[in-house]
């Protein structure tokens, strides 16, 4: 595992030009953004996109591409934003310029060693592990085990989070970061100031909009995490001198340790009013305290779902019972972590099964039940469906595979599910030629459809490296009808270790 700011600015402008940081989620192995990735910067050449522009992007709607990920399969929605590879990769350049790369290295700093310990600083692999599996297993040891260990010093733990906060960062306080308010304010007009250059990025790919970056990329995890140290300081500017309270930060979820409730709750209020002046609030339905430490740093669906794994084959022996005691599990903690994990290891083990079972039927429609209620879990749960459905007679394939993409269908504004459906359904053994509305599965399909508006620029060659037919680089009706574990677990060990 290695931290992000420790990178030299060149190691960082290759980290941030993957394709798995470009779209930090789970995507079928034929597709990828890297090719075009490398041909923008091919063309840039360091440089940025305002050179090879002939109108201000920002005066263009749609210049980013969105697509939605359900969170409950009703009306929890998660927006994932691709931002425009032309303004994502000048922005990389703009971050990593050597001078300036040191200058938020040295910025980032200087929000340590408060009362606040930010606990997301970004890291990446350094072995066989994902990035985002390595930014998971540096959230157990950061946050989890540093909250038990407070359960020697503190008696109350209040933990809450903030609400839509990438949605409504307010731009500007990227300068205010970088810079210090008063010289962001002073210098709102200088287009050399570097956070106003960020800022401007943002904006040119949001139709000028000052509120909200890009979800979905370990770049504005990046920016967002300068704009969180720099509330993380005007926290500890307030709490100076203060040893009777921590706080542990991860993004933007708030764990305050006290020894009262009142202190903790003077601390929340001196929280909000931080997040506030950079146009982020709190969640009140999330706030939750505890007088119990110990208790309360492990989340509910966590320690429901380490006894749920102990249990083992033990008390269900069967294929159906193990998926109807998961399908139990989602209900009472739905598109919880825990359900994924433990979602990923039933696709792990249910490959023993080798042959169709007389309830495959019924088996089928619980695991697409578990995803229905937890669109979430759906890669996972999408193995688990290709290897129950790859038992059944060729004939049968095309009539359960109907039947599953049918119901997800009932799932509304789901884009990222849609790519996973074509995932399962498409590969020749299946014999589905898979239709969609979701233009990253028609380009799958071999259509064009517009992903980013980029009627701005002037370059033929930045348009041509930017066809989005290079982001399939391989045949999906070539893959495996079965979907492999690692394919899509975030884990190759078991992530319960850590």
């Amino acid at each position: 595992m290695k931290r992000l700011i420790d990178l030299s600015n060149d190691e960082a402008r290759t980290h941030f030009l993957k394709g798995s940081s470009y779209f930090n989620g789970d995507l079928p192995k034929y597709i990828s953004f890297e090719p075009i990735l490398n041909d923008v910067s091919a063309v840039l050449k360091g440089a940025n996109y305002a050179q090879f522009k002939n109108a201000n992007p920002n005066e263009f709607p749609s210049v980013n591409y969105n697509f939605i990920a359900n969170k409950d399969g009703k009306f929890a929605w998660r927006p994932y934003e691709l931002l425009h590879p032309a303004i994502y990769v000048s922005l990389v350049n703009l971050i990593c310029e050597e001078a300036n790369w040191a200058s938020i290295r040295a910025r980032l700093k200087e929000f340590e060693d408060g009362v606040v310990d930010c606990c997301s600083a970004p890291v990446m692999s350094v072995d066989h592990q994902t990035d985002v599996a390595t930014q998971i297993k540096s959230w157990w040891q950061s946050v989890e085990q540093r909250s038990l260990t407070y359960s020697l010093e503190f008696s109350h733990l209040l933990h809450t989070d903030v609400t839509d906060c990438y949605g409504s960062m307010y731009t500007h306080s990227i300068a205010w970061a970088l810079h210090g308010l008063s010289k962001a304010k002073e210098e709102k007009t200088n287009k050399a100031l570097l956070g106003n250059k960020i800022d401007s990025h943002i904006q040119a790919s949001r139709y000028g909009q000052t509120n909200g970056i890009a979800q979905g990329s370990v770049l504005m995890d990046f920016i967002a995490e300068i704009v969180l140290g720099y509330v993380d300081e005007q926290i500890n500017l307030e709490l100076t001198g203060s040893t009777d309270i921590r706080v542990l930060r991860y993004r933007d979820d708030y764990r305050i340790f006290a020894n009262s409730d009142e202190r903790a709750e003077a601390v929340l209020k001196i929280v909000s009013d931080k997040l506030r002046a950079v146009g982020m609030r709190l969640g009140v339905s999330k706030t939750i305290s505890c007088r119990n430490v110990v208790e309360g740093s492990i989340k509910p669906d966590k320690l429901a779902g380490i006894e749920q794994q102990d249990l083992g084959t033990s008390n269900a022996k069967t294929i159906q019972k193990q998926l109807l005691r998961l399908h139990s599990f989602g209900q009472r903690f739905p598109n919880s972590g825990a359900l994924r994990r433990l979602v990923g290891d039933f696709h792990t083990n249910v490959s023993k099964q080798t042959e169709a079972p007389d309830d495959l039927d019924v088996q089928v429609a619980i695991a697409t039940d578990i995803a229905f209620v937890s669109p979430s879990t759906f890669p996972a749960v999408a193995g688990i469906l290709s290897h129950l459905i790859s038992l059944a007679p060729s004939e049968e394939k095309v009539r359960l595979w109907t039947k599953v993409r049918e119901k997800m269908a009932r799932v509304p504004y789901n884009g990222y599910l849609e790519i996973w459906l074509q995932r399962v359904t498409q590969p020749k053994a299946v014999g589905i030629k898979f239709e969609s509305n979701e233009p990253i599965c028609q380009i799958v399909n071999g259509a064009s459809p517009q992903l980013w508006e980029s009627g701005w620029i002037a370059s033929d060659a930045l348009k041509k490296a930017l066809d989005v037919s290079k982001i399939v680089i391989a045949d999906a009706g070539e893959a495996m009808e079965v979907v492999q574990p690692e394919e899509v677990e975030l884990f190759k060990e078991n992530a319960w270790a850590y």
